[in-house]
């Protein structure tokens, strides 16, 4: 049996509380003891452990009252006599829609071949995103805990349950920015689907991470005293271990050389304010010599999911090697958490875009203003039945690592790697795409097949005289939304041609 949780749990986790929230998350509560009342999981405990559970890890990520207490109603219309009518009529339509977007997906199987599950499950879960994140959201916390309780499965379900964690949900959570989740699923997934190596990589890790602590408390120690001579107060300031998966892939890397990963140990300053973070990484070089080309900024460039932090490596006490990564506690909680961690639904009707939230900091995130969500529904209702063409689309834009590419008037675009000036038009507006004729990138002309590199600064040239897209530029758009908008206008012009 595992640990017993109680509504003590759930509602000491909440980021924003209220007797209002209390209340509703309280009566959500008692509903799913009294509906899951005798049931039993295979670990032995209560049925109604579970749900529990997974509002706690909803409350921890940052979510509302609304979607905990659909976290803790999400098996009841799937796996009790109680009808989603019943939840809906006592918690409201919004709370129930929720409830019946995570049953729906809990009978999404990874089954057969990979092919196979990418054609029938993934486009199931993605439309479901589309229609409301909190959905897939409440699955992951779903997934988080059963993956944590795997143990009690027999051996078949573990390896199916681990490789949908692993090729499923933990690419999802790593888009949506929720760096903490997705780690916990790998590194669960990492042990039952390749022990072995799993097993090899922990004693690495253990060994070697024993012997840079000492060097680690030592940075720490040095670190906080040359920050508070400064004046700066630091939030938190602590060492972490890389988790296991990711190490696992560097690795693979360097040839299974542990020497040869520079964060393995890391030392995380958390400080107030955004200015505090740049006069961090000063004072952090200023006592410790930095590793040339190893210094990041993902403050003024984020990643595409919107993780933002400084990241140097230095040669810190005695010359050993450690990486040192500087954040804001916003930038934390959002880099543990992601969307989650800022989730503001009804207070905010602003209709900024993410970017505008990223690099403005002004704004929460509406979930309809996320620029990828929105694609992907339009991107569905443009292919139809396409299953085929939806599963090549999603492989590219969902799973590749993106980049960012500016116009000239500073706006970020968001593109897959390898997209071309093509992509980028059709990214800034259909009309642009359909009406280029060149590109330049830092004011020089470039084909417009050339492969976009992180940070280009890219112009697009139009010409009104252009009747369309050329078809041709099928043969190298990496783009969803660029190949859908080429082959609607190639249509049209075939169908022009044929009525004359």
């Amino acid at each position: 049996m595992t640990q017993q949780l109680s509504l003590k749990d759930i509602l000491k986790e909440l980021k924003t509380p209220t007797s209002e929230r209390a209340k509703l998350i309280t009566e959500a509560y008692n509903f799913a003891v009294k509906a899951h009342a005798g049931q039993k999981r295979d670990s032995g405990d209560d049925y109604v452990q579970h749900p529990i559970a997974v509002a706690k890890i909803l409350a921890q990520m940052g979510m509302r009252s609304k979607t905990i207490s659909a976290g803790l109603l999400h098996d009841v219309a799937e796996d009790t006599p109680t009808s989603l009518e019943e939840i809906e009529k006592k918690f409201g339509k919004e709370i129930a829609c929720m409830v019946d977007g995570v049953t729906k997906l809990g009978r999404i199987k990874l089954r057969g071949s990979h092919e196979e599950y990418f054609l029938e499950n993934l486009r199931k879960m993605f439309m479901a995103m589309a229609a409301d994140i909190r959905v897939i959201i409440i699955k992951l916390a779903d997934r988080l805990h059963n993956m944590q309780t795997l143990e009690y499965k027999p051996p078949e379900k573990q390896i199916r349950i681990a490789r949908e964690a692993m090729e499923i949900f933990a690419p999802i959570a790593n888009r949506l920015g929720m760096g903490e989740i997705k780690s916990q699923l790998q590194d669960i997934a990492f042990k039952y689907l390749d022990k072995e190596n799993f097993d090899k990589v922990k004693e690495l890790e253990e060994i070697n991470y024993k012997n840079k602590e000492v060097y680690v408390k030592q940075a720490i120690k040095e670190l906080s005293e040359e920050i508070k001579k400064e004046g700066i107060s630091v939030i938190q300031i602590d060492g972490r271990a890389k988790s296991l998966y990711s190490l696992y892939l560097k690795l693979k890397e360097y040839d299974m050389n542990i020497s040869r990963i520079h964060d393995l140990a890391a030392v995380r300053i958390i400080v107030p304010e955004v200015a505090d973070c740049y006069e961090v990484l000063g004072i952090v070089h200023k006592k410790y010599r930095p590793m040339i080309g190893r210094i990041k900024d993902y403050i003024s460039l984020p990643k595409p999911n919107g993780y933002q932090s400084i990241h140097t490596t230095v040669f810190g006490p005695d010359g050993k090697i450690i990486e040192i990564q500087v954040r804001t506690q916003k930038m934390h909680n959002e880099a543990e958490f992601g969307i989650a961690a800022h989730w503001i639904y009804s207070e905010n009707k602003s209709k900024k875009n993410w970017k505008d939230y990223i690099f403005k900091k002004k704004q929460t995130i509406p979930e309809n203003d996320i620029v990828w969500v929105k694609q992907l529904r339009q991107w569905q209702s443009e292919i139809g039945l396409d299953n085929e063409e939806f599963i090549q689309g999603l492989k590219i834009d969902f799973f590749k690592n993106h980049i960012f590419a500016f116009t000239p008037m500073g706006d970020i675009i968001d593109l897959p790697e390898d997209a071309t000036p093509v992509d980028f038009a059709y990214a800034i507006h259909g009309e642009i795409g359909n009406h280029a004729t060149g590109a330049k990138v830092g004011g020089n002309m470039v084909p417009l097949d050339y492969r976009i590199k992180n940070g280009d600064v890219l112009e697009i040239l139009t010409s009104k005289d252009r009747k369309g897209p050329n078809p041709d530029w099928l043969k190298f758009v990496k783009t969803s939304i660029a190949k859908s908008h080429i082959r609607r206008e190639t249509r049209k012009d075939n169908e022009s041609i044929g009525t004359k």
